[in-house]
């Protein structure tokens, strides 16, 4: 999903601004989307955007008829826009013995999954049938995330995915509109240190492709550099050494208090020798706790703009919208998914 926090006209201004490059980014090389929500109005609106706009080049599962009827009730044209029943697709056999294969289950179990449209594009995008997917607006994130995790599966080195929100804050320490990365805040509850050093890296990667930023990542904590001492401190401490062994040119440190890692002033007294605190754009919080309560207070009581989550981890791109989301939510989050697809090639 995409959020814009703030209901005013300056931030529905900004949204849009930062949607818009993104969406001019996706129309320079437009890939294969998959929207398994087919039989969705707000999908099939969405997908008959894109194209329209060449932002994508949409892919639509469902019931054929039942899709064909939601365009025509609504006066929109389907012309170059692929749809797909996966129930009758001449590859649904193909993607079973695939996963059969791959799970070691027994094919009625495969072919039973094989037929959900989420299964289904996810083995799209997984064969290269597709370059990524959009789904979520009737399907929880954890099942969005389960299947692409079970079809289009993790990146090497990767053994769980991660989201990140994108922070638009006005007038941050007299700089306009400064833009953090807040991870995760959406998927993993309970990170362990290697997780925790996994998502930093995959993150940072795709913020500096997707905003063409340099990442500056901060391990979050109730402690600065030894401040404080516990099993929690231990663990953003742990993680902070497995990162610098998997990205040693990636600008990192921790642990850190929030303060120490966004503060120039406050990194000036609490840490002597620092390439990222006070001035860190990546935030790592140590929790889901924390990474969402802080993205939603900083959303509403600082007026930011939150983007996303965008996901990050798997082999293709894949990604997740609210059950609420509206066609521009779904517009926007589809460029991203392209941007992200550019950057795998």
């Amino acid at each position: 999903m995409l959020l814009a926090a703030g209901k005013g006209k300056e931030d529905a201004v900004k949204a849009m601004n930062l949607i818009q490059q993104f969406t001019d980014r996706a129309k320079k090389d437009p890939r294969r989307i998959v929207f398994p929500e087919g039989e969705d109005e707000r999908m099939v609106h969405s997908a008959v955007q894109v194209k329209t706009e060449g932002i994508a080049e949409p892919i639509i599962l469902g019931d054929t008829d039942i899709i064909k009827q939601v365009a025509a009730d609504t006066g929109l044209s389907l012309e170059g826009v692929a749809v797909i029943n996966p129930h009758k697709d001449d590859r649904l056999e193909t993607f079973v013995e695939i996963y059969a294969g791959n799970r070691e289950i027994k094919p009625a179990i495969a072919r039973k999954l094989m037929r959900r449209p989420l299964a289904f594009g996810g083995m799209l995008v997984r064969e290269g049938y597709a370059d990524g997917i959009v789904g979520g607006v009737s399907s929880v994130t954890a099942i969005v995330v389960q299947v692409a995790s079970l079809t289009i599966g993790l990146t090497d080195g990767v053994y769980i995915p991660t989201s990140y929100f994108i922070m638009v804050i006005p007038d941050f320490l007299g700089e306009k509109d400064k833009i953090f990365i807040f991870a995760d805040s959406a998927v993993n509850i309970q990170p362990t240190a290697q997780q925790l050093a996994e998502s930093s890296v995959a993150v940072a990667a795709d913020a500096a492709c997707l905003l063409g930023i340099v990442p500056k990542v901060a391990f979050l904590s109730c402690s600065t550099k030894g401040s404080a001492s516990h099993k929690d401190v231990d663990k953003v401490f742990e993680a902070v050494l497995i990162a610098r062994e998997m990205a040693p040119d990636l600008a990192l440190d921790g642990e850190l208090q929030a303060d120490a890692a966004i503060v120039p002033r406050v990194a000036a007294k609490k840490v002597k020798e620092s390439d990222v605190a006070g001035e860190a754009n990546v935030l790592i919080f140590p929790d889901l706790d924390a990474g969402n309560i802080a993205y939603k207070l900083v959303q509403y009581t600082a007026n930011a703009l939150a983007l996303g989550p965008v996901l990050v981890g798997f082999n293709r791109p894949v990604n997740d919208l609210s059950r609420g989301a509206t066609v521009e939510d779904i517009i926007g989050i589809t460029a991203i998914t392209v941007i992200q697809a550019q950057a795998a090639k």
